[in-house]
């Protein structure tokens, strides 16, 4: 079987690497954690593009494009080009008939120059006037056929793209062929209506007509959306115009398409094309601001570009109710931007059905959600971050290396010595034992018996073999560690003043660090987050990323300490670890039927009842660390207080080093332990 390779075309960049999805989630996730939907994050994320692919546009990028293209399209030239032209044209062949006319001194002459000089001021009238009269300058009769054929051209151009090319030369046949088309065309789309149209009547249509149709349509479907957009085109084109210039170029336009017999024709057509596109935006008048006359089929084109580039506009911006990359018309996109364009708003549609696919949004009534494994993903690049800062000296573990066999296994072994627990690596004392040499050569006697203690056999078979002896130096034990458990209880102050100081998405980002921390490096541990405002919850990793700050007032310490309390008290034998993130002194307490007591400043109970539970932490020896989010004076007393009557330590970082803070000090007293 042979291959053949040939220069790369169209389509997409067949070497380009895949996309990883779980960047864009990570860009996503920075959204996310500062309080934005997955909704709004996934549209971020659209409009910058994709994060690590310095070829692929995001919306943005293409909608400035799209922007730039439309001022370039209004500033081209103005939309009366024909009108120009054809009048021009028109005085032309006049004074040429003039000049003819002036030297003949007969009352012929002076006829003709009075038909002249009462010559309608309206282009049309006079066109239609002077198609009966008898030039008697061949350069006038020259001139006059040469602005007949350019409105001919120019009429049949604005409705089908290229036919001014095909027109180029003034054939009879040619134009018998245009009608022939248009009626074939027309009894065509009159089958389709009826529902008795197939696909092989568009290709035979096409084999005759192929090259009065230079967009190459596959389908009538094709062929009928091209027809009406310039169509409507066309209509916008005669609405932009002044009313005076309107009907003076309706009435070539008539005039024209009444001399070349397709006035019925045209209006069948145009009654169809409007009958399946009545969406397109068939009198709306557009303004160009060029200087430059612009001829009809060129005016055409100018604001069927126009009208696309809006439409595109209006699809990129996503900003309608129910907006998808869907709604972007990707054939309006390649013929406005290219076909790296296309490419590029490909790869952004993949994005969220790769999100789903690979299970990282979950697409609830209608509503896009994060699931757990995303935000296990977002954890586990906070916890990354984290690390990228911390120095490689203060990070790693406090390891117990003679766990016993209910340890984890290093890799590596040592000799054995008496008392050990851990697993014989039967391997290396295997080894030890053959390199000490003490191997005796043994005839086998049927079949091999069982090894005596101390001694292992070796072969099954009737030949002599060898029994390695093994002495109490060759016991080699496989090394383990051990990581003692530990309760790790993480409050943090859900209040709004922590979305008000810019500090809420640090917060939310720390504790899901933590959380990846503990899962991954210590599975041992028990971990619990407790949010609290004018009331604490525990908080589930699920439901860390998608969290929001509580609209209410109450910094509730004391319920926190409460429900942390209970945690550790169910993990006795465990390490207790307790970090309180906050940005304010506690403002309220719980009261003994449930209820939440707030006031500022903070009152005596509140202080009391919370100074009592962490005196409780103090008793279960916990210590308490305090991250402290601001530099409020009655928050410094508080913490000043809580960490002389614990002992713990009191930090005071900045939003974006809280999770190095936190992660770094939690290693410190795993190891420390």
């Amino acid at each position: 079987m042979g291959y053949r390779y040939g220069e790369y075309h169209d389509g997409p960049d067949p070497l380009a690497p895949p996309y990883d999805v779980r960047a864009a989630l990570d860009e996503m996730g920075d959204a996310i954690l500062s309080g934005s939907t997955p909704v709004h994050a996934l549209r971020d994320l659209l409009k910058r593009g994709l994060p690590g692919a310095e070829d692929r546009r995001g919306l943005d990028d293409m909608l400035r494009e799209v922007r730039r293209r439309r001022r370039e399209l209004r500033e081209r030239g103005r939309l009366d080009g024909t009108l120009d032209r054809a009048r021009s044209l028109l005085d032309k062949a006049i004074g040429q008939e003039r000049g003819e006319l002036f030297p003949d001194p007969s009352d012929d002459a002076r006829l003709r120059e009075a038909t002249l000089d009462n010559l309608p001021d309206d282009t049309a009238s006079a066109i239609q006037e002077l198609s009966s009269y008898e030039w008697r300058s061949a350069a006038a009769r020259q001139t006059f056929e040469e602005l007949r054929g350019l409105l001919r051209r120019e009429v049949l151009d604005a409705q089908f793209k290229g036919m001014r090319d095909a027109l180029a030369n003034p054939d009879p046949a040619a134009m018998e062929r245009v009608r022939q088309m248009m009626s074939d065309l027309n009894d065509m789309l009159e089958r389709d209506a009826q529902g008795a149209h197939t696909q092989s009547d568009f290709d035979s249509f096409m084999s005759k007509y192929e090259d009065m149709f230079p967009e190459r349509p596959r389908t009538l479907e094709e062929l009928v959306d091209i027809l009406a957009r310039r169509a409507a085109a066309t209509q916008r084109m005669l609405a932009s115009l002044t009313p005076r210039q309107r009907e003076e170029l309706n009435n070539l336009i008539n005039q024209t398409l009444d001399q070349a017999g397709l006035s019925e024709q045209m209006r069948r057509l145009g009654d169809s094309l409007y009958a399946r596109r009545p969406d397109l935006a068939w009198g709306t008048p557009e303004r160009l601001t060029g200087e430059d006359p612009m001829g009809m089929g060129d005016a055409v084109t100018a604001l069927e570009e126009l009208a696309d580039l809006t439409q595109l506009e209006a699809a990129l911006r996503q900003d309608y109710p129910g907006a998808r990359l869907d709604d972007v018309d990707e054939a309006a996109v390649r013929r406005a931007l290219g076909r790296s364009a296309v490419d590029d708003l490909d790869a952004l549609k993949r994005i969220e059905r790769e999100l789903e696919e690979q299970g990282y949004l979950l697409r609830r009534r209608g509503k896009l959600e994060l699931t757990p494994k995303a935000v296990r993903r977002l954890g586990e690049t906070a916890l990354r971050r984290v690390f990228a800062s911390l120095d490689a000296g203060r990070r790693g573990d406090h390891d117990q290396r003679d766990a016993g066999s209910a340890g984890e296994l290093t890799g590596s072994s040592r000799p054995w010595r008496f008392g050990d627990e851990q697993p014989i690596d039967v391997v290396r004392t295997l080894v030890n034992g053959i390199r000490r040499g003490d191997a005796s050569p043994r005839a086998h006697e049927g079949r091999s018996a069982p090894s005596s203690r101390g001694t292992l056999a070796r072969g099954r078979d009737a030949r002599p073999h060898s029994r390695v002896r093994l002495s109490v130096d060759d016991f080699e034990v496989s090394e383990t560690e051990r990581r003692s458990a530990a309760a790790v209880c993480l409050l943090v102050d859900l209040s709004y003043s922590m979305a008000l100081r810019g500090t809420w998405a640090a917060a939310k980002q720390t504790a899901l660090a933590l959380q990846a921390l503990v899962a991954s490096k210590f599975p041992q541990d028990a971990v619990q987050i407790v949010g609290f405002s004018n009331y604490a919850r525990v908080l589930q990793p699920d439901e860390l990323a998608g969290l929001d700050w509580d609209m209410v007032q109450g910094t509730n310490l004391h319920h926190a300490l409460l429900i942390a309390g209970r945690h550790l008290d169910r993990h006795p034998d465990f390490e207790p670890v307790v970090l309180v993130v906050t940005d304010g002194e506690p403002t309220a307490h719980l009261m003994r039927n449930g209820r939440s007591a707030f006031e500022w400043p903070p009152s005596p109970e509140t202080l009391e009842l919370t100074l009592s539970e962490v005196d409780k932490m103090t008793r279960r020896r916990a210590t308490i660390n305090v991250f402290m989010l601001a530099a409020d004076d009655r928050l410094k007393e508080f913490v000043d207080e809580v960490a002389r009557r614990n002992g713990g330590r009191v930090f005071s970082p900045s939003a974006d080093r809280l999770g190095e803070y936190v992660v770094s000090d939690f290693l410190r007293l795993r190891r420390a332990r």
